[in-house]
């Protein structure tokens, strides 16, 4: 009878395998990893020799998973995007089922993307997922001779025990590969002087910044507002972008002569 009422047991667990979950900040899931690195090998290699580029800056997309949709639809019926970037805040909780809904989403787009990790990406163990998703919080990838420097700026996510912004990470970027690039874009989820930013390197990170070849500009989220300021005012500007329950993202057209941008409302 014991083993009879075992065996039964052992079959009805086996039926409901799908009933039972794994804890919402386990690390393990199913999927596409390592998705930042795929994408800019896509991306360097359509963008090697382009004199144009079309740059679709997105972010904060939280739990907004119908406006980040309608994001993505917009995006493939447009036919000149070359990539996107995403500057953070993919989940709102850092759970690991939020982040695998919204890379469900992303994955949908036409065009490679990139993302960076956001404060609230960093909740629970968000930050293991996002690395296992995505890949280093900190990265770099050349496209028609721009360098896109990706920097993870959450610094209060550490209680400030670690190097953020890694000022050890730009200096190497300022020369790595410096013959493929002769222009830098910064992109960043939380911006200086944000209560994010550890705000006592501030104005370190302006010196670093303004150490890389021909910066054109410096782009962010975290704000859930359009931003345009010359934060330092020394001639670079940052940009701020919306958040997806505002239903907008910003697309850049970088060129030789410099650039223009515009709001794209859906």
């Amino acid at each position: 009878m014991r083993h009879t009422i075992i065996i039964a047991i052992c079959i009805l667990l086996a039926g409901c395998k799908d009933v039972f979950d794994y804890h919402p900040y386990d690390v393990r899931f199913n999927g596409e990893c390592d998705i930042n690195a795929k994408n800019i090998a896509r991306i360097e290699e359509a963008c090697r020799d382009k004199k144009t580029l079309r740059v679709a800056f997105v972010s904060d997309t939280h739990g907004w998973y119908s406006e980040t949709e309608a994001m993505v639809a917009d995006i493939n019926a447009r036919q000149d995007i070359d990539f996107a970037v995403h500057c953070g805040d993919l989940t709102d909780c850092g759970t690991t089922k939020e982040f695998t809904w919204q890379r469900d989403r992303l994955s949908r787009l036409n065009v490679p993307y990139v993302a960076l990790i956001g404060n609230h990406d960093f909740l629970g163990t968000g930050d293991d997922v996002f690395t296992v998703m995505y890949g280093p919080l900190d990265f770099s990838f050349i496209a028609g001779r721009i360098k896109f420097v990706c920097l993870n700026t959450n610094a209060t996510e550490y209680d400030y025990l670690a190097a953020v912004p890694n000022f050890d990470f730009m200096e190497e970027q300022i020369s790595a590969s410096a013959e493929a690039f002769d222009r830098t874009i910064i992109c960043m989820h939380a911006r200086p002087y944000c209560e994010q930013f550890n705000n006592n390197v501030a104005k370190a990170f302006e010196h670093y910044v303004t150490l890389f070849p021909k910066l054109m500009f410096c782009i962010n989220g975290h704000d859930h507002r359009q931003q345009a300021d010359d934060i330092y005012s020394d001639g670079v500007m940052y940009y701020g972008i919306d958040c997806a329950d505002n239903r907008n993202y910003y697309l850049f057209t970088i060129t030789e002569d410099g650039y223009t941008y515009e709001t794209i409302y859906y």
